[in-house]
């Protein structure tokens, strides 16, 4: 049931999930930037600090539902207070060890917690808005990823090469405690779901739900295919190096958040129309890439729309696995974060398996081979149904019984 708040007061709830959101989402790609700062400081390889990133994903992507089934019927506000206050522990354990197996565990837990969050934050968050705002309330706390990613990891790794890595997280630190302190003032109580976590699974994988987190790993698999490689292709095909690389950088990620934002509204739309279009515009993009690869000014107006695209899905996503999953929605909200980190991850070994036997444009043609698939699914997953609506369907076909 929502809360009755006034919309002034449920977006100040929204802004403040959206801070915890870009906090977690930080911490969680930092180490990209500092990875080289981490590996001198350990006495470990690059590849082996590279785990862990692979740590902190699969903790999301297996923790982060195991952990909401656990504390299923919790309030979600202090299911969200206990979630930062490990996530701070957690991120002080990486600033005072010197050890490197204590930083993975570490990073295991703190992925595992994320995930944790992204589900109680989006059920505190659609608890305080009415039916006809939800995609948007998603939009906002999704968002937060978003801009970490656009902004939060660039001025994390300004402050690794001034203050060292171990500077970095305790910024993170810092930024987690304030974001703990709005969370305690602003966020109000959110009850848990009455069923149980197996009541909750046979809704939230169901074949229906299944299938368009199905979809959400193909999306994020088809990104991160060739956005994992897009520096070389940058290099060897565009032919730009230094800084301009970061400019286009940029300019993807201010994009991402773009999209990220502005999604919710279509959501709200019509989710399922939404999903079929931006897989169409996510494949045109990665064909675009691949066919003026070589003139910049076209580059960076791909990159654009990629990055406009492909976040601009995200919160239709989302909507759609929580609406699908009926009273199955509470667990299922973090099921898209899990699918999105197992699409990275499939993406990233696919684009480096092609570039691996090719040229860089490999990764960008292995994007757009996934994004294809993901347009055919978009469109079957668009007949699908919630329970609710399916059950209306069956009661409206029935005759009605007959009264003596």
């Amino acid at each position: 049931m929502s809360a009755t708040l006034s919309r002034g007061r449920a977006n100040l709830v929204l802004a403040t999930l959206f801070v915890g959101m870009f906090v977690l989402g930080s911490a969680e790609l930092l180490v990209v930037g500092v990875l080289n700062l981490i590996a001198d400081d350990l006495r470990i390889s690059i590849p082996t600090a590279g785990t862990l990133v692979t740590a902190y994903a699969l903790g999301l992507a297996i923790g982060g539902p195991i952990l909401t089934a656990l504390t299923i019927k919790l309030d979600k506000r202090t299911v969200l207070v206990g979630a930062l206050v490990l996530f701070i522990l957690g991120n002080l354990v990486a600033v005072l060890t010197a050890d490197y197996a204590l930083f993975l565990t570490a990073r295991v837990v703190t992925g595992a917690v994320q995930g944790l969050f992204i589900a109680a934050a989006f059920a505190a968050g659609l608890s305080v808005v009415p039916p006809e705002r939800i995609g948007r309330a998603i939009s906002i706390i999704i968002s937060g990823v978003a801009v970490s990613a656009a902004l939060g990891v660039p001025l994390g790794t300004l402050v690794g090469q001034a203050l060292g890595w171990r500077g970095s997280f305790t910024a993170i630190v810092v930024l987690s405690v304030i974001a703990l302190i709005a969370t305690v003032a602003l966020v109000p109580s959110a009850p848990g779901s009455g069923g149980g976590a197996g009541d909750q699974a046979r809704h939230a994988f169901a074949p229906r739900v299944l299938a368009v987190l199905f979809l959400t790993f193909l999306v994020f698999a088809a990104l991160y295919a060739a956005l994992t490689y897009i520096v070389p292709f940058l290099e060897t095909v565009t032919g730009i190096s230094g800084v301009m690389i970061s400019v286009f950088l940029l300019a993807y990620g201010v994009a991402t958040a773009v999209g990220s934002f502005g999604g919710g509204r279509f959501a709200d739309q019509n989710a399922a129309r939404t999903l079929i279009i931006a897989s169409l515009g996510l494949a045109g993009s990665l064909l675009a890439l691949y066919l003026v690869g070589s003139m910049a000014f076209l580059v960076a107006l791909v990159l654009l729309v990629y990055g406009v695209f492909g976040f601009g899905m995200v919160p239709s996503l989302q909507y759609r696995v929580i609406s699908l999953a009926g009273p199955g929605g509470t667990l299922a909200q973090s099921l898209p974060a899990s699918a999105a980190n197992m699409g990275i991850a499939f993406g990233s070994v696919a684009g480096g398996v092609a570039i691996g036997g090719s040229t860089a444009s490999a990764a960008v043609l292995t994007g757009l081979i996934i994004a294809v698939l993901g347009i055919v699914v978009a469109w079957a997953t668009a007949f699908l149904k919630p329970p609710v609506a399916e059950e209306d369907a069956v009661a409206t076909a029935e005759p009605a019984p007959e009264h003596a």
